[in-house]
């Protein structure tokens, strides 16, 4: 498909939805296992949903903002992969956080800790910058005709 043309595929967006969020979560789980679980007796739900494991009074509080923030990075380049459009890149993120936002209501009610805002917030600037950037950068790359010219016969002046 070409850039130009424009498709209404709402299965496709889904299924990059889905990607995304299953991929940021698999990242995040891992990031999480390495520098927090090394910290803690016992990994759990709470360190990916609930406001209270983001903070700057603990070192694990730390670990687990840092993991938020390298998942985010991934998560770019993920978007790099998965959605290949620098205009699409700030809804992509932006859905995923809203999806988060959601699940971390749903599992420990309203994060009420700024400092959780303020992770997440960078969380989404840094993903949708970086992956605008990453495919801007794709877009923007010059177009190879060297396999086009491979044949003297084109290159010759026609008589």
């Amino acid at each position: 498909m070409f850039y130009g043309a424009v498709v209404w595929d709402p299965w496709l967006i889904v299924a990059q939805i889905v990607c995304l969020q299953c991929l940021y979560y698999i990242t995040l789980g891992l990031l999480l296992s390495i520098l927090v679980g090394t910290r803690v007796s016992r990994m759990s739900l709470v360190y990916f949903f609930d406001y209270v494991a983001v903070t700057t009074t603990t070192v694990t509080g730390w670990c687990v903002i840092a993991s938020f923030l390298l998942s985010s990075v991934a998560g770019a380049v993920y978007m790099f992969y998965l959605i290949e459009r620098s205009k699409k890149c700030l809804d992509f993120s932006a859905t995923l956080y809203i999806v988060h936002l959601f699940i971390c209501i749903v599992y420990g009610g309203w994060p009420s800790s700024l400092t959780w805002w303020i992770v997440n917030g960078s969380g989404i600037a840094v993903m949708a910058l970086l992956g605008e950037r990453l495919c801007i950068k794709r877009e923007l790359q010059e177009i190879s005709l060297t396999r086009y010219r491979s044949s003297k016969k084109l290159l010759e002046p026609l008589p």
